[in-house]
């Protein structure tokens, strides 16, 4: 009875085999999730371009009817240094998106008194993002698959 006890007492912990198998098994599941996630991650940076097209598209509506002509600028539709809003600085978005950078993406708007056009790319092609982006006062956004800049020729995204 005592061997038995001694024996039993032995065999408390894991062998060296033993972790290693359950370290491999763990790095193997690692490798199979980490593509997947950073694909998750693309998408929903993609999305969150396109939502953010779409709130640029709404406030340039805004802005048209407040000041009788199209954001010619993020930063004209960012909040203001100090002060009232005004066209220089309309207060219709934060200050991060007013940057031009929101989720991965850069976002440029250029405008005049008849239109505007927005443009989103990823920060890092591959990495924040697959697609970019195009829109304009039309609202039609479009899409390229490539890391080439979207024009009004790309696909309209459905």
């Amino acid at each position: 009875m005592s061997d038995r006890t001694t024996v039993t007492a032995a065999r408390r912990g894991f062998s060296l085999i033993e972790l290693l198998i359950v370290i491999s098994i763990i790095l193997i599941i690692i490798t199979m999730a980490v593509p997947k996630f950073n694909k998750a991650k693309e998408f929903a940076n993609e999305t969150q371009a396109i939502s953010a097209i779409r709130t640029i598209h709404e406030v340039q509506v805004q802005y048209q009817s407040q000041y009788g002509r199209f954001a010619t600028s993020l930063t004209e539709l960012g909040p203001p240094q100090s002060g009232a809003a005004s066209p220089a600085s309309a207060d219709l978005i934060d200050a991060t998106f007013a940057a031009g950078v929101k989720s991965g993406y850069k976002f440029t708007v250029t405008g005049n008194q008849n239109g505007y056009v927005i443009n989103a790319n990823p920060e890092t092609y591959g990495t924040t993002g697959n697609r970019t982006f195009f829109s304009d006062q039309t609202m039609v956004i479009r899409a390229n698959d490539g890391a080439e800049p979207a024009t009004a020729s790309s696909k309209e995204l459905r």
